[in-house]
């Protein structure tokens, strides 16, 4: 039977990793990721996991010592915050480029300087075309069952591509609250036994990684890798309808709230999405159609579910918790623009940098933006395409 428990984002995800009993976790602790790797080590100790648990010497070295294990043939899992993230840029590359499906959580933490160890995405947004998956995660119980997900994903047949599940620090990550766990046995059938694809340790059939691939093979090794990009999306929908059975949570690529009728409407990423909810409540009891786009798959952007959502909207805000110094608009606004320029349709599409470091954010300040949103429609004009959410001028 399952069980319920008070658990953070951090402790959930760590349950999901002592369930799915990787080969090998290899990590460095960095906040707000620490408790994650704290709790899941204490499992080792415990002997409740047959994991090998490598303490690295840095972030480079762990995501390193990942791809090493991966490639030799086991199921492999890490997590990471922030600079840690950005300490394991040049091997995040190489992860996806070799096909390895390496599953690691990343605990949102905007990047220094100056510093700070709160959160925005700063972090993940970096990495988003370096042919990682990308799910971000609203709340612990969306922790945990992403972290499940995230490696039937990754070792799909189709995709063979590593995955990142996302949660905002603190808000997420050290945030208490109801988790429905499922049985040991439950997920262990679920994510099934892991089975390698030209693994190092089989001698029998030999292989070559890491070997210099000029220009002669480079192009045609790395379409490889941009065609099984190709299957995430199916490859996710499939997965997560196979979790809805088991757990009876649906999953897919992204949320509707409140759609069907909606002249105006938010689209947002993790924790902010439930205070955006409550927001949407209350205007709809007041009569504002209102609604709400969750976006749970940043990589790969679900392009098509977005543009048939958002079919006769008449004005859109996208809530972005990091920036794109130097665009025009920060990286999901980008994203939203772009897959919506071809169509006959086009509503009015503005953007809301948000949260940065830390900054709350709260039903008031969700409320003016659909003010605004409601003014742009009255008017048919935009004063600000690109705007600043709850900053001091």
């Amino acid at each position: 039977m399952p069980k319920v428990l008070p658990l953070n984002g951090d402790d959930a995800a760590a349950y999901a990793m002592k369930q799915i009993d990787p080969d090998v976790v290899a990590a460095y602790p960095i906040t707000p990721q620490t408790e994650l790797m704290q709790s899941f080590s204490q499992f080792v100790a415990d002997g409740s996991v047959q994991t090998e648990l490598i303490v690295a010497e840095s972030e480079h070295s762990a995501l390193s010592a990942c791809v090493g294990a991966c490639a030799a043939g086991g199921r492999v899992m890490t997590a990471t915050s922030s600079q840690g993230l950005a300490y394991m840029w040049e091997i995040l590359y190489i992860a996806a480029g070799y096909r390895l499906p390496i599953v690691m959580n990343v605990i949102n933490r905007t990047l220094s300087g100056p510093i700070n160890i709160h959160c925005d995405h700063s972090d993940t947004m970096g990495a988003r075309d370096s042919g990682w998956l990308q799910i971000y995660g609203e709340n612990p119980q969306e922790a945990y069952d992403n972290t499940i997900q995230a490696v039937r994903i990754a070792e799909h047949k189709d995709l063979r591509l590593p995955v990142m599940c996302c949660m905002d620090g603190f808000i997420t990550s050290h945030a208490v609250e109801r988790v429905e766990l499922l049985d040991d046995d439950v997920v262990k059938d679920f994510v099934g036994e892991y089975v390698p694809t030209h693994p190092l340790l089989d001698i029998e059939h030999p292989v070559t990684y890491g070997p210099l691939d000029l220009y002669d093979y480079f192009f045609e090794h790395k379409m490889q890798e941009i065609d099984a990009m190709s299957h995430a999306e199916a490859v996710v929908r499939e997965v997560s309808e196979e979790f809805g059975k088991i757990a009876g949570r649906r999953y897919s690529l992204l949320e509707p709230y409140a759609m069907d009728d909606a002249e105006s409407a938010i689209i947002v990423l993790s924790s902010t999405a439930g205070t955006t909810r409550a927001t949407v409540k209350a205007m709809r009891r007041a009569g504002k159609k209102v609604g709400m786009i969750k976006l749970r798959c940043f990589r790969p952007f679900p392009k098509d579910d977005m543009v048939r959502l958002l079919d006769g909207v008449k004005a859109v805000a996208v809530l972005d918790r990091s920036d794109g110094l130097g665009a025009y608009g920060a990286p999901v606004f980008n994203e939203v623009r772009n897959a919506l320029f071809d169509e006959d349709f086009r509503p009015q599409i503005v953007n809301y940098v948000y949260g940065l470091g830390g900054r709350d954010i709260g039903q008031a300040d969700i409320a003016k933006v659909y003010a605004d949103l409601a003014e742009i429609i009255s008017t048919g004009k935009v004063k600000q395409r690109v705007r600043y959410l709850g900053v001091r001028e």
